[in-house]
């Protein structure tokens, strides 16, 4: 089965048609489709094509299925014999995704 390897959000993921996969929040309503034009490599096999640093006119589309937050994160800072304590909690706000074809 063909793949690609896309970059979104500063990371990087590999990815088939069918592929759920949770990115950095895109500012994309829920129900309605994404395209990623930063395509590092598409293929199989023998037949990979990889960018320099990417393909030119390559796209992955993508459904968005979700707009959430992630589990809270918890930062604890401590200072021992100082008296010193503090709590600090993150959420990432994510967007979950279905690949729903390769264009390369």
């Amino acid at each position: 089965m063909a793949y690609a390897i896309i970059k979104t959000g500063g990371k990087q993921y590999k990815v088939s048609v069918g592929d759920k996969l949770n990115v950095e929040k895109l500012d994309v309503a829920e129900g309605e489709t994404t395209s990623f034009d930063q395509v590092l490599a598409a293929g199989e096999g023998a037949d990979l094509k990889i960018g320099a640093p990417t393909l030119a006119g390559a796209t992955v589309e993508a459904k968005v299925l979700e707009q959430f937050k992630a589990d809270k994160v918890t930062a604890f800072k401590f200072k021992k014999r100082k008296g010193y304590h503090k709590t600090k909690g993150h959420r990432q706000p994510l967007t979950r995704v279905q690949v729903t074809a390769i264009n390369a």
